[in-house]
């Protein structure tokens, strides 16, 4: 055998081992310096449990697409690349929905229909303003089931670059989250706590129908546990997460009893409460106002012992959503905004998977909360502005209040805690106290488990009209939409989050925007540049090469 051959044979050789090598060993490289492209493991585990073809149908596509959403198209695709290498089960397409003029109309119908509601935007290019329609939206299928996948992450007061930025960050989620929801069988239970006449049905309908599309929902009564305790307890315990949206009768030592002890056995709780009764629509009667009352719900001691409390006084706050009220008469009746004092928009202070990135949420008439020493890890999720006020109670409210001028000098006294979270091992509310009844298995100590409480019931409050219940969060009369739905879907996810799904939510992504004002500005200045220049550079390297050729070669 010669050695050309030999040659040919080894390279040959090398070539299978380095493809069996590369198949076998699979390992993409990310440069970028906030690892945008690197994929959260919880991501990941989902996107691999896809054995049949997930379509993603994405609809950020048109000729006219504004600027700063071609990068959110972008990201987007490079996005769903990622998934596609880790998993050839997931395909996508971008489909503009209006580029066809003859259907534009019935498309359009046809997307809102499915609740992908149309974005209107502001856009300047050129020096120019125009607007432009577009639909931030992407639906993936999975086994005949489709669910929607919110690509725009909005936030009161920001401008679109914030808003691109924001959404770009939320990218992952959103993706991760819907294909969750596809592949993943429910596993989690949810009993809403009823008999202590809390909020009706239709006022949490559209936060319970958003959770059963994670988990298992049902409503849950503490009237047995006069005859039963025990029962009542062990059918509590099947349950991995209650919530109490809004009770306004006062809990018995059986039922508080009973829930200390769901607690001590590493139940998860979400508590929406009112500390004071005062709600806006008793506002809206003959007289214009209505008493604010403190609330006993005989639940003070029980919050106090995991470590929190909440106070029977409002929180008055200078940045807050304002009220509509009708002012004028006959026909120069017309709505109109004032501000309001008593709904406080509330911010998360931190990073916290649950508030990272969330827009405002609204509150109304809502309780500060204390956090109190002992062993339980609190983290604030969500605070008042810093102009805000306390007003105890009793107190008058009178819608009447929108005509007097506030004195920002009184809003003194700082931000106030709205949202605690609460994490570790609880000790029994009822350690060393005499028990309501006798149980077998007593715990004075919990495993380590979660709870959160909110100082205001109405923030799971939805909308009712002829329709029905309309989405949690939005405001009609103002015709904004406000972040209560996913600061409550974060909260319940985050309570009984096993994958770390909801951590992704914590990803920081850095998106560097062109200043299209000084793009206008300059836009002749760099089309000079890049087009004369190089075409003056290769001319005067051609007349030197010329010249000199001629020089060497006329000697």
């Amino acid at each position: 055998m010669n050695k050309s051959l030999k040659h040919i044979i080894i390279v040959i050789v090398a070539i299978i081992a380095v493809n069996f090598i590369s198949h076998k060993v699979y390992k993409r490289f990310d440069l970028t310096t906030d690892q945008r492209y690197t994929l959260n493991e919880a991501t990941l585990d989902i996107i691999k449990k896809a054995e049949t073809p997930i379509i993603i149908d994405v609809f950020l596509e048109g000729e006219d697409f504004p600027s700063e959403f071609r990068r959110l198209q972008s990201e987007t695709k490079q996005l769903l690349e990622e998934f596609r290498a880790y998993n050839d089960n997931i395909s996508f397409k971008f489909i503009n929905p209006t580029e066809d003029e003859d259907t534009r109309d019935q498309a359009i119908k046809q997307l809102n229909a499915r609740g992908l509601t149309p974005m209107q935007l502001n856009v300047q290019e050129n020096g120019k303003q125009s607007q432009e329609v577009i639909f931030p939206w992407a639906l993936a299928s999975y086994d005949e089931v489709t669910v929607k996948i919110p690509l725009v992450k909005n936030k009161i007061g920001e401008t679109q670059q914030q808003l691109v930025t924001n959404s770009v960050q939320h990218l992952e989620y959103a993706f991760a989250d819907g294909i969750s929801k596809l592949v993943n069988p429910k596993r989690r239970k949810i009993a809403v706590l009823k008999g202590n006449n809390e909020m009706d049905n239709l006022n949490i309908a559209d936060y319970v129908k958003t959770l059963r599309d994670y988990y298992f929902i049902a409503p849950f009564t503490l009237d047995s546990v006069n005859n039963n305790p025990e029962k009542t307890l062990k059918s509590l315990q099947d349950f991995d997460l209650i919530i109490a949206a809004k009770p306004t009768e006062a809990f018995t030592e059986e039922e508080k009893f009973v829930l200390d002890q769901y607690t001590m056995n590493g139940g998860k709780s979400l508590w929406l409460i009112d500390q004071v009764a005062m709600d806006k629509d008793s506002l809206y009667n003959d007289f214009g106002k209505n008493v604010a009352l403190a609330r006993d719900l005989n639940l003070t001691d029980f919050f106090f012992k995991y470590g929190v409390r909440i106070n029977p006084v409002l929180v008055s706050s200078m940045y807050s959503a304002p009220i509509v009220l009708l002012s004028g008469e006959g026909s120069n009746t017309r709505a109109e905004r004032f501000p309001w004092t008593y709904s406080p928009l509330a911010q998360g202070i931190s990073t916290h998977p649950v508030v990272n990135n969330l827009n405002y949420v609204k509150f109304d008439f809502a309780s500060p909360i204390d956090t109190l020493k002992n062993k339980t890890h609190k983290t604030i999720l969500l605070q008042s502005a810093p102009l805000s006020k306390l007003e105890g109670t009793p107190r008058e409210i009178s819608l009447d209040e929108v005509n007097n001028q506030q004195d920002p000098a009184s809003f003194n006294k700082g931000s106030q805690n709205l949202a605690v979270l609460l994490e570790g091992k609880f000790t029994s509310v009822y350690n060393n106290r005499v028990k309501p009844f006798d149980l077998k298995d007593l715990k004075n100590e919990s495993v380590p488990t979660k709870m959160i409480v909110i100082s205001d019931g109405d923030v799971v409050k939805n909308e009712l009209d002829r329709n029905g219940p309309k989405e949690l969060g939005y405001d009609s009369k103002l015709n904004q939409f406000f972040g209560n739905k996913e600061f409550l879907v974060n909260a319940a996810n985050y309570l009984l989050d096993d994958n770390g799904l909801i951590n992704i939510r914590s990803k920081e992504i850095a998106v560097a925007f062109l200043n299209s004002e000084k793009i206008t500005e300059e836009k002749t200045k760099w089309q000079l540049l890049n087009i004369l220049l190089p075409l003056v550079l290769l001319g005067i390297f051609g007349f030197s090469f010329n010249y000199f050729r001629k020089k060497k070669y006329a000697k």
